[in-house]
């Protein structure tokens, strides 16, 4: 993203400050930090090349696991870079451009998994309530055009947000973060603040206000119809699936909501503990639904294990 700087307005440059409190220890910090984004890293890839190599899994559920593996990497790749190099090197400084394309990608990309896991709500509901509809629902087709939407209305209310940025005039470059936080940011600006504000605090509550509720309408509907399941073993299979989906979604809402609101509201919160979860809230969730799926998904399990024997035969 291009951003023109003038030096009445936009600093060249932001300095991240990190996680206060615990610059002794950013050494040994940064190495679980870095086993986790490997390890996400490495989840997601293995998602993708075993729908991608198995046709059995060309279907609505795995494209969806797909498109979250993808925001997912590139959640997790936006900020722990960054993040390894201020820990390990004491790179704090980043361009104002940098810092308003990371600030796009964090809260765009998080906007759009919100809405990637509204559409595998929806798969789910069709494929439990309405199974004989479910192909004429949701044929191939249909399945792009949710993923297209979700990436549209995610991307689309996140561009004001970071454009706002370039209105500011500053009166400090110290980002009270370890990364481009959106309201880390504005509260560096002298005044005339109140547009961003309102308008961050619209767009979060948008998405995740429509989305929640729609997932708990979902939810509550497929409860429903599991519950009038006769066999015992349909009801345990179904609570398996969609067992792993509500961990999917719990682990994306419950620390986003907590890190976006202690950011505006949370002033008993000490300042390390939120970095330090909005820090997590990156990087763990990207690298527990892989595995997440892949203990819950037999299908995934199975067509892994498929593809681990063909590489072996290979080589």
């Amino acid at each position: 993203m291009h951003f023109t700087n003038h030096s009445h307005q936009n600093p060249n440059s932001f300095l991240l400050m990190g996680i206060p409190g615990l610059e002794a220890s950013y050494f040994w910090i940064a190495f679980p930090f870095c086993s986790m984004y490997a390890l996400a890293v490495l989840g997601n890839m293995a998602v993708l090349l075993v729908v991608r190599s198995e046709p059995e899994l060309h279907q609505p559920m795995y494209l969806f696991l797909c498109m979250l593996s993808i925001v997912d990497l590139v959640l997790c790749t936006s900020t722990v870079p960054k993040l390894l190099a201020l820990f390990w090197t004491n790179a704090t400084e980043i361009d104002f451009g940098a810092c308003a394309t990371q600030m796009f990608f964090i809260h765009g990309f998080s906007a759009v998994e919100s809405g990637i896991l509204l559409a595998m709500a929806f798969d789910r509901y069709l494929a439990i309530c309405r199974p004989l509809h479910y192909g004429s629902l949701l044929p191939p087709e249909a399945v792009g055009k949710l993923a297209a939407a979700a990436v549209f209305r995610g991307l689309g209310l996140m561009t004001p947000l970071t454009c706002l940025l370039a209105r500011l005039s500053y009166c400090s470059r110290v980002v009270a973060h370890s990364y481009c936080e959106h309201m880390a940011v504005v509260k560096l600006a002298c005044g005339g603040t109140r547009p961003n504000n309102i308008y961050g605090i619209t767009a979060a509550t948008l998405v995740v206000g429509t989305d929640s509720i729609c997932i708990t309408v979902s939810y509550t509907l497929i409860l429903r119809a599991v519950l009038g399941l006769s066999s015992k073993e349909a009801r345990a299979k179904t609570f398996g699936t969609c067992g792993s989906h509500l961990g999917v979604i719990l682990l994306f809402y419950t620390p986003g909501l907590f890190s976006f609101y202690t950011q505006r509201f949370g002033q008993h919160v000490p300042r390390h503990i939120h970095i330090l979860l909005a820090d997590l809230y990156l990087v763990v969730p990207p690298m527990l639904n892989p595995i997440i799926y892949g203990m819950k998904t037999k299908q995934i399990r199975d067509g892994a294990l498929r593809l681990l024997k063909r590489g072996i035969v290979q080589s």
